[in-house]
């Protein structure tokens, strides 16, 4: 019997060309801006140039001996070289749900809990789970680079919400009801933000919880950040603050930023136990269980003593500082200083037009391109969390880099 032939399938052309071949819904999909900066910076690096990168989303420091020495015991147990259920261990989505209940506000239970390969997955599995094609999903810019993409890989629509350094990226209710249609399907909060480190108050919170509880939508909050907070700032947990909100609410969060476990690929969900169900059932057929070696460790983060975290806090507030201070001694350029996690957003509108070394600078990708080819700087550029005219720049690298990067830019913009 002759082999079956796709008549969909194309063969590349002389140029290897499979454009054709890869389905519309990838092909729609951007590169994730964060990692490609990141790895431009480091492959710069490697040839012996003396990059600074600013564009890393993740602590410089070493995850905490006492989980990773949970991890070298967990590998030598057989228990662990086996499957395991689809939404993680036991001792985790316990673990998982105590961190919560107090974070958090309310009683969480386990059986609220997906543990997911990081905080993307939790959020692919979110959208994988509710959004149809043709729901709207309200989202607020600058945002983080994953969320558009995830949206629309399931058909969804987002509806941005523009914010600016005016009101410190934070979005009204006013700005929330002009974007709201029968469509509206969901809307995603986070706070403290990426990529603008924006925290907001109690009040903004709870006002905004109720807005969406009136409409009848789903909120994904992301609290990824939840830990990296600093004086004059207070983490709000929206489906704590507003208890009518927990049935139509999905909370993603993970290890990676808080215990500097970004290699460890440990994230979760926290929803209705209808969500929770539906979700399960689709982590079965796509990745099962996470790697137990790091659940494991994660439990051991949640679990144990959280001094830990205080010099990794300590140093970033103290880079925090610094950067915003020395950002802003920059003629044209405009930073906020953020109330959480490690990321400055500053305004660079006000340097168009300018031209350095024959270079003029027309938008922030510009700017960005000009400081990496002048003075070996990495930054990323606004055009990439859907506000041109802004940079992102990560604190989370050491003192003397952070001080080094930015008093290039100071010389290169003087």
């Amino acid at each position: 019997m002759p082999e079956r032939v796709n008549p969909h399938a194309q063969l590349p052309d002389k140029l290897g060309n499979m454009s054709n071949s890869i389905s519309q819904r990838v092909m729609a999909i951007a590169e994730s801006a964060t990692l490609a900066v990141d790895a431009k910076a480091k492959a710069l690096k490697a040839t012996g140039r003396p990059v600074i990168g600013f564009g890393a989303g993740e602590p410089d420091f070493p995850t905490p001996p006492h989980i990773v020495e949970a991890a070298q015991m967990a590998a030598t147990q057989v228990a662990n070289h086996r499957y395991t259920p689809s939404p993680g261990l036991p001792v985790l989505r316990e673990a998982i749900a105590k961190a919560a209940s107090r974070d958090d506000g309310y009683e969480i239970t386990a059986d609220q809990v997906v543990v997911t390969n990081g905080g993307k997955q939790a959020i692919f599995n979110t959208m994988a789970t509710l959004i149809n094609p043709g729901d709207e999903v309200i989202l607020q810019a600058p945002y983080w680079v994953t969320y558009p993409e995830v949206i629309q890989i399931f058909g969804g629509k987002p509806v941005i919400v523009e914010t600016d350094e005016t009101s410190n990226y934070k979005v009204t209710i006013e700005q929330l009801e002009k974007v709201f249609t029968n469509k509206t399907k969901m809307m995603i909060f986070a706070s403290p933000s990426n990529p603008t480190g924006s925290v907001y108050s109690p009040e903004e919170v709870k006002a905004i919880g109720q807005w969406a509880v009136e409409k009848g939508i789903w909120v994904l909050t992301d609290e990824i950040y939840l830990h990296l907070i600093y004086s004059g700032s207070t983490f709000s947990s929206m489906p704590g603050l507003v208890p009518a909100l927990r049935e139509k609410c999905v909370i993603v969060n993970g290890v990676a930023k808080t215990y500097a476990m970004t290699g460890w690929r440990v994230g979760w969900t926290i929803g209705p136990k209808d969500f929770t169900k539906a979700s399960i059932n689709l982590q079965s057929h796509m990745t099962s269980n996470v790697n137990n070696i790091a659940q494991v460790a994660a439990a051991a983060a949640l679990n144990g003593s959280q001094e830990v975290l205080k010099p990794m806090l300590e140093a970033f507030d103290r880079r925090r500082k610094n950067i915003v201070k020395m950002l802003n001694e920059i003629p044209g350029v405009v930073c906020p200083e953020p109330g959480g996690a490690f990321y400055v957003y500053p305004s660079v509108k006000k340097l168009y037009g300018k031209t350095i070394n024959g270079k003029t600078v027309n938008s922030s990708l510009d700017l960005a391109n000009i400081a990496l080819e002048e003075v070996d700087v990495a930054l990323v550029p606004g055009e990439a969390f859907g506000t041109p005219g802004y940079v992102r720049m990560s604190y989370a690298l050491s003192d003397e880099d952070l001080i080094e990067g930015v008093t290039r830019l100071q010389k290169l913009l003087a």
